[in-house]
């Protein structure tokens, strides 16, 4: 039985030992168990079966602003690498911008540079600056790796919750174990690491939308509007995104960086 235990919890730490790699601007460091080019692929898969069922806008000024916008981002984003030699992190990357007809206030960033926007989410952008807020922040989780980053904590879960249930097989208490280790690591691991990404994305879109020449400081208007669009949000600790009120906190904190990178 020890042998076993010992062996789960060795290919464990193994794992997190070999996938180590670090987030550029931040150089925070992080977890990723799952190769970039798998995650990549299988998102434009995904991303194309998105576009297809649509209904994509056919409001051709709203849809030029967005490709326009994240156009001018992921050109600065790849300036960026290149000018440190770092061309390799967007390895695989097809830029691609669409804008999806839903009144849904949301964006996202497949891996690879898959972007959607969603309609919805347009009346509190209200101009190029403001979707340039939303375009780097989404672009930002994709260039962080945050997904293969996300996926590769639940794997860690996951062996953890075998060596929970290998642990806990002869108990009486082995239900209630395993219902605490559930609500630990969501709560101690996954959520907050979540936050962690939303505000890691809102430091490097900063810097993202500032190198393409939008002025970073739209960041705290546009927060603000989604605030006082979204009165009923659930308390921090339960949520995947940091409170509105910290959120916007933390961006005048990282404001100084970004403006450095600032040419109107």
């Amino acid at each position: 039985m020890k042998k076993a235990h010992a062996g789960i919890v060795g290919c464990i730490l193994a794992a997190a030992l070999w996938g180590c790699s670090t987030v550029p601007i931040t150089g925070r460091k992080q977890l990723k168990l799952v190769p970039e080019a798998q995650m990549i692929s299988e998102s434009a898969a995904s991303y194309g079966e998105v576009v297809a069922q649509g209904p994509l806008s056919t409001n051709k000024q709203q849809t030029e602003q967005v490709r326009r916008v994240g156009q001018r981002i992921s050109a600065a984003v790849e300036q960026y690498f290149r000018d440190r030699g770092q061309s390799e992190l967007l390895a695989g990357f097809s830029w691609e911008f669409n804008l999806i007809d839903e009144d849904v206030p949301n964006a996202w960033c497949m891996p690879g540079g898959k972007v959607a926007f969603y309609t919805g989410i347009l009346p509190y952008t209200q101009n190029d600056a403001g979707i340039a807020v939303v375009m780097g922040h989404e672009i930002a989780h994709a260039v962080a790796g945050h997904g293969t980053e996300r996926v590769s904590h639940q794997l860690l879960q996951q062996g953890g919750s075998y060596v929970a249930a290998y642990l806990s097989q002869e108990s009486e208490y082995r239900d209630a174990i395993m219902q605490a280790y559930g609500l630990t690591t969501q709560m101690g691991g996954i959520l907050p690491y979540s936050r962690l990404h939303e505000s890691e994305a809102d430091q490097m879109g900063l810097v993202f939308m500032a190198m393409a020449g939008y002025n970073p400081e739209a960041a705290i208007g546009f927060w603000q509007r989604m605030s006082a669009g979204n009165p009923d949000a659930p308390p921090e600790f339960l949520s995947t995104h940091p409170s509105d009120e910290k959120r916007i906190r933390k961006l005048r904190q990282f404001m100084p960086e970004a403006m450095q990178y600032y040419r109107p």
